[in-house]
Formats: C-alpha cells, structure tokens, sequence
C-alpha cells in the first residue's frame, strides 16, 4: 500500500507542479480574466481527466494483456506522444513558452530520481525486475541527479553557458528513450537480457501505470519545451 501511495503521491506532486507553472504563464500572458480561468480550468481539468483515466484503465486488468499489439503503447504512452508533439509543434511560437520561468524547465527533472527510488523498492515488492532499475539497465537516476547540478552551474553559479542545457536536454531524451527500449524489450523480448519472463504483469496495473502514462512523458514534454525555449532565447540574442 506504501508503495502504491509513493507513486500516486509522485504524480500529484507534478500534476500540481504543473499546474503551478500554467497558472504563473497564463497570468503573465493573458489579460482577459474571464479567458484567464477557462485556460486554467482547461490545464487543471485536462491533467486531473488523463490520471483518472490511467487509473481506471490500469484497474481494469486491460493491460495486463502482454500480447500483440502493446496495449501498453497504444492505450498509455502513444496518446501522451501525440500530444506532446501536436501540442508543442503547435505553439512553439507562441509568447507563453518565453513566460515560462527557464530554470524550472531544468530543476524540475530531478523528480526522475523519486521515480527510480520508488523503482527500486518496487523490485521488493516484486512489481518490477532488476534489470529494469538502477540496480540494472536503467541509469535514469543518475540523469535527474544531474538536473540539480546542472541547474546550480548554470542559473546560481553560472559557470556554464546555457547553449549546454540544449545538449544536456537531448541526452535527457535519449536516456528516456533507452529506458522505454529496456521496458519494451523485457516485456516482448526478455531473451536480451538473458531472461525468460522480466515483467511482472502488476506493474500494467494501477496505480504503477502512471509512469509510463504519465511521469515519463512529462519529462520529455519538459525536455522539448526547454529545448525550444531556449533555441528562442539563443536566436532573441
């Protein structure tokens, strides 16, 4: 029950973290007060919707279904894809995105070593594999550690020029893009890793699938909304 409560307490966490920063944009770039709240009610209603969904489709066993087509994919992670990049190639240009306060953009990616935390005593509770944590494959840890260094050397003692949080933020992607590929293959293809079976089918289930619903494509809607606020802010210069 501690465990499932870690990774439901994680999720409000950002949702609220979230809607923080979307309340701080929409404040400083709409006027309209009236407009103001719909926008605002539109974020918080949006997030709040998608996490009950996650939830009751994880409660439902649908997932646990491990055969072909990924069900996982198509009903959790392609949705939060598509958004992130209809959404953001549809306002790249626009003001809010230069609203956003920059080192947020960079910090907030530590909340990625809470998720390998609660990783880790997943395999405890025998919802996930080793292999799958830091204890394995999965160096995701060690990348949101380095968002707290990144962010101290770059925006406080500013020995770094931001032109670096562009690369770091593509590292970011590929990191994440090396930990759907270790989830993926223990699932269909645990041969790899010199396995026969490396997914526990709980973690299909409520309220784990909330990583892949929702945490890891926060973190990569973060990472190409940094990258494109700064790639802005470089040619503004």
């Amino acid at each position: 029950m501690i465990l499932k409560l870690g990774y439901i307490g994680l999720t409000l966490l950002m949702v609220v973290l979230i809607s923080i920063m979307g309340k701080t944009v929409i404040e400083k770039t709409v006027k309209n007060e009236k407009l103001k709240n719909k926008k605002l009610l539109l974020l918080v209603g949006g997030l709040v919707i998608w996490q009950l969904y996650q939830l009751a489709i994880g409660a439902s066993g649908f997932l646990t279904d491990f055969s072909l087509p990924p069900r996982f994919l198509f009903c959790l992670v392609l949705p939060a894809f598509l958004f992130t990049g209809i959404f953001l190639t549809k306002n790249r240009k626009k003001d809010w995105i230069m609203a956003i306060p920059e080192e947020w953009l960079t910090y907030i990616q530590s909340f990625r070593i809470l998720v390998e935390t609660l990783f880790v005593y997943s395999v405890t509770a025998e919802v996930l594999h080793p292999l799958v944590t830091i204890e394995g494959y999965n160096f995701d840890m060690l990348f949101g550690a380095s968002a707290i260094v990144m962010w101290l050397f770059t925006y406080k003692i500013k020995l770094l020029q931001k032109s670096l949080l562009i690369v770091w933020n593509y590292l970011g992607i590929a990191v994440l893009a090396s930990v759907i590929f270790l989830f993926v293959s223990s699932v269909y293809f645990p041969n790899i890793w010199g396995e026969t079976e490396m997914m526990p089918k709980d973690f299909a289930t409520s309220p784990y699938v909330l990583v892949a619903g929702f945490l890891m494509p926060a973190a990569i809607f973060i990472h190409v909304l940094s990258i494109i606020r700064l790639n802005r802010e470089s040619r503004n210069n």
